[in-house]
């Protein structure tokens, strides 16, 4: 047995907030519309993770999402723009990535990162 996906849900009135958020700044595909649930993705292959954190790393309260992206500075342009608050960051971290947090339309807490090379 492999599990092939694990899926982060989160609980929302008004599915439709995510589309600016969740697609036009972070660029993810929406993938479903049902009306009751929306779900935006990448056909990218990712690796399955779940990760149990006391804290965020660097004295930082524990993200809701971990988010890792390619070009950090072309969303930090796509934050910036759409006027959405740094939380944290963005910074090197002493762990070999560069991050920031904001809070995506529902209140939560993401860590969007890059791996550094």
């Amino acid at each position: 047995m492999k599990v092939r996906r694990i899926v982060a849900n989160i609980e929302t009135r008004d599915v439709e907030k995510a589309s600016y958020f969740y697609g036009e700044v972070l660029g993810l595909e929406q993938l479903m519309d049902m009306g009751f649930i929306t779900t935006y993705g990448s056909h990218e292959k990712m690796d399955t993770q779940i990760s149990f954190l006391s804290e965020g790393g660097s004295g930082t309260p524990v993200p809701d999402l971990s988010i890792e992206v390619d070009d950090l500075d072309e969303v930090l342009m796509r934050v910036k723009e759409a006027k959405i608050p740094m939380e944290y960051g963005p910074t090197e971290e002493p762990w070999g990535v560069r991050r920031f947090f904001v809070r995506d339309p529902f209140g939560k807490l993401i860590n969007i990162l890059t791996h550094l090379e």
